[in-house]
């Protein structure tokens, strides 16, 4: 990470927390480079770009000084304890990087933004993703990269187009993406669901269903799984890779957290593909903001002219604004400052989460089951006896101001679920996890002692 983007994060979060009020003087240019072992220049260059982001404003021959804090913090009542969110954290939302972004995209490509574009997306974001896509070890061609409005309009073109290999199911992991299953069960999609649990997915049953079933596709997300938020092994990875191409089935590849990834050695199913057979999606909504609405599908030769077929048909193209403004948010270094800040705030959250869990579990006894994980996400669960109903568990929890949510919506409406209960810490605060899972299996604590 350059070391003016980490000297702008360490002084954003003093701006923002209670260290400095409207109107107060920052230490000067040679205090900050001795305080942050920096250079002048360096420090001169972050705060070029606090002022440009309205955070801070100049007085010739006096220096720098904070501007007056337009936004209040969320009101959440300080005993309320939210582990049903899922959305990306609003308090690290970056709102005046992204205006400014939208007002120099506006001012640099002008009428451009205002006509039709293409189905495939704006050429010259098309460009800066490639290089961006080649970090993840998804090496591939501007040709084969489509710009969607998020990861579920890709999703509803993969389930309905047809496909080379002329097979006509899909097969999901169960538990998996709710709007996924909605879509295809209110268009009545053939769909087969395959279970996977905290240790991972049965590879037998993946081939016995490839080999057996007219599988088109199978949809995964193999690293921080959602609801589960478990990762696939590189041996998992490359063995449905390889299952895949032996069978002529093709894998969409969910990368939606790909962002987040800590481990350097870890690297996505597409890395591994050499047959063309891993469609690579990824969104930018879960890292910058849901409203966001864009992503990008790495499609096989064989597919892009039937998805960019039907996906002029759906939308003619994605907003242009929004694809220009994440453009100049990603060549100007921006994302890169943003992504290590809500990086390092998920990690933390995780790390937090996943030591109060075990913490909890060896005194817990039989109460639940949690799976550590090597590298934990923002998101786990925990696998409950069958006579703690979750649906009973939800208003005993609720009335302790513990928010959850039911993990029914992420299953096929006919396949068997388990008694999971979802846990996301992407918007709680940081102090208050462990606590919040403290007070939950005091709560299922008592309603097993009652019986519920």
């Amino acid at each position: 990470m350059h070391k003016y983007m980490h000297l702008q994060n360490e002084l954003e979060a003093l701006l923002e927390g209670n260290t400095y009020k409207e109107g107060d003087k920052l230490p000067s240019i040679r205090e900050l480079a001795k305080q942050y072992q920096c250079s002048m220049s360096t420090v001169i260059r972050t705060l070029a770009e606090l002022e440009k982001r309205h955070l801070v404003y100049s007085v010739e021959k006096s220096g720098y000084y904070v501007v007056k804090k337009q936004s209040q913090p969320r009101a959440v009542s300080s005993d309320t304890i939210d582990f049903a969110t899922s959305a990306p954290d609003p308090d690290v939302f970056p709102y005046l990087d992204f205006q400014h972004c939208i007002n120099k995209a506006i001012e640099t490509y002008k009428n451009d933004l205002f006509i039709y574009g293409t189905a495939q997306g704006l050429p010259s974001l098309i460009q800066v993703l490639q290089r961006q896509l080649a970090n993840h070890q998804v090496f591939t061609q501007p040709a084969n990269i489509f710009i969607t409005s998020g990861v579920q309009q890709a999703l509803a073109l993969l389930a309905t187009m047809p496909f080379p290999n002329q097979k006509s199911h899909l097969l999901i992991e169960q538990p998996g993406y709710h709007l996924l299953i909605e879509y295809l069960e209110t268009h009545k999609l053939p769909v087969i669901g395959i279970k996977r649990t905290a240790k991972g997915i049965d590879l037998r049953e993946v081939e016995r269903l490839f080999r057996t079933e007219s599988i088109k596709l199978f949809y995964t997300m193999p690293r921080f799984h959602s609801p589960l938020g478990t990762t696939y092994s590189r041996q998992e990875k490359q063995a449905l890779v390889e299952l895949a191409r032996k069978y002529d089935v093709y894998i969409v590849e969910d990368d939606h957290l790909a962002d987040l990834e800590q481990d350097s050695k870890s690297d996505p199913l597409f890395s591994y593909d050499s047959s063309g057979h891993v469609i690579y999606l990824k969104t930018y909504s879960k890292i910058i903001f849901p409203g966001l609405r864009l992503g990008a599908a790495v499609i096989p030769d064989t597919l892009t002219h039937t998805f960019n077929q039907y996906k002029r048909l759906l939308d003619i193209d994605s907003s242009m604004l929004s694809q220009a403004a994440l453009e100049i948010y990603l060549k100007s270094g921006m994302f890169d400052r943003h992504k290590q800040k809500i990086r390092r705030s998920y990690d933390r959250k995780s790390q937090v989460l996943a030591s109060a869990l075990l913490r909890e579990q060896t005194a817990a006894g039989d109460l639940f089951a949690y799976q550590e994980q090597r590298h934990p996400g923002i998101h786990t669960h925990l696998l409950l006896p069958e006579h703690l109903s979750v649906a009973r568990l939800i208003p005993l929890l609720t009335k302790q101001s513990i928010l959850v949510e039911s993990i029914n919506k992420h299953y096929l409406s006919a396949f068997p679920q388990e008694n999971i209960l979802k846990l996301n810490a992407s918007t709680t605060k940081e102090e208050m996890i462990a606590e919040g899972v403290s007070r939950l299996v005091e709560v299922l604590r008592k309603a097993s002692r009652r019986g519920q």
